[in-house]
């Protein structure tokens, strides 16, 4: 993640304590979608993205300008950010809408499709190479969403689609990413995107608004506050731990979705399920790690 806006040097490259810090906020990440499950029965997704984005709105800003200070806010790209900000409503909506309906791990790992459609797209829109081996990883991976998914059959159900949305919408995004530039910093990016949330959110809600109840409203600032500091520490896992060996652990969320779907909900996978993680998992780990290396050589002497 190339960052312009002023931000502390990166330390200097630790892959154990990238590794920590990556699975750490992935640990997270998983118990604020777990959270998300539990008060999906009772509220709809986007009241929940709503309140998510707006408990951690303060948390993000005062991160942003701490470390930035207010160039953060400088934005050629206002209606970028928008587009992001209802991009990634959606998208979420999807996955917060899928939770409700499936096991927490079957939805983490359809969703975790997301580097195979950035992939695919990068070559369909940005019209950049990919070599013959990622080439075989995708496919690899899809074929993995397949058997997770199972269409055709009896085991079939509709709502394994939504996380697959969630997955291209989020790859959509990233794509989008490339339209800021390098002009503007990871810190810009990530302001505007939890407010782009609060916003594209925030239009729908005097239709699906209902009163939170005071008991729930510990799982909401749970929502918000473990999604904040997932993020925050992947962010600094890539950035101080070598990326091709911090980014294969993105997928320990499998590991985590499983012990949290089966301790809170008793879900239990089945053998295809777990099957079709491992051809996702391991096709994306391939591609992060071939690109990463690839990014590597690219930047030694004599490679351009």
């Amino acid at each position: 993640m190339s960052t312009s806006t002023a931000l502390p040097a990166a330390p200097q490259h630790s892959a154990a304590a990238g590794i920590a810090c990556v699975v750490g906020g992935i640990f997270f990440l998983t118990l604020s979608d777990a959270n998300a499950k539990w008060l999906g029965s009772s509220y709809n997704p986007l009241q929940i993205l709503f309140l998510r984005a707006l408990i951690a709105l303060p948390f993000v800003a005062t991160l942003a300008f701490w470390l930035g200070g207010r160039r953060v806010l400088r934005t050629a790209h206002p209606g970028l950010h928008l587009i992001r900000g209802a991009i990634n409503v959606v998208s979420a909506y999807c996955f917060y809408l899928g939770l409700r309906l499936l096991p927490l791990a079957e939805a983490t790992a359809i969703a975790f499709a997301a580097p195979l459609f950035v992939t695919a797209l990068s070559v369909l829109i940005l019209k950049e190479r990919v070599d013959a081996k990622r080439w075989l990883a995708v496919l690899a991976g899809f074929a993995g969403v397949l058997i997770v998914v199972r269409p055709g059959t009896d085991a079939f159900q509709a709502a394994t689609l939504l996380p697959l949305v969630t997955a291209l919408l989020y790859a959509v995004m990233m794509i989008t990413a490339r339209g800021i530039g390098r002009g503007e910093g990871m810190l810009t990016t990530t302001l505007y995107i939890v407010l782009g949330q609060l916003v594209c959110s925030a239009v729908a809600l005097p239709w699906v608004w209902v009163a939170p109840a005071l008991d729930d409203l510990p799982y909401f600032g749970a929502v918000a506050l473990f999604s904040t500091l997932g993020l925050a520490l992947i962010t600094q896992g890539f950035r101080i731990g070598p990326a091709s060996v911090v980014a294969p652990f993105d997928y320990t969320g499998l590991i985590w979705a499983t012990i949290l779907g089966w301790i809170f909900w008793r879900e239990a996978p089945d053998a295809y399920a777990y099957l079709g993680a491992l051809f996702i998992a391991g096709s994306g780990v391939y591609i992060a790690v071939r690109e990463s290396r690839a990014k590597t050589k690219g930047r030694r002497p004599g490679k351009g």
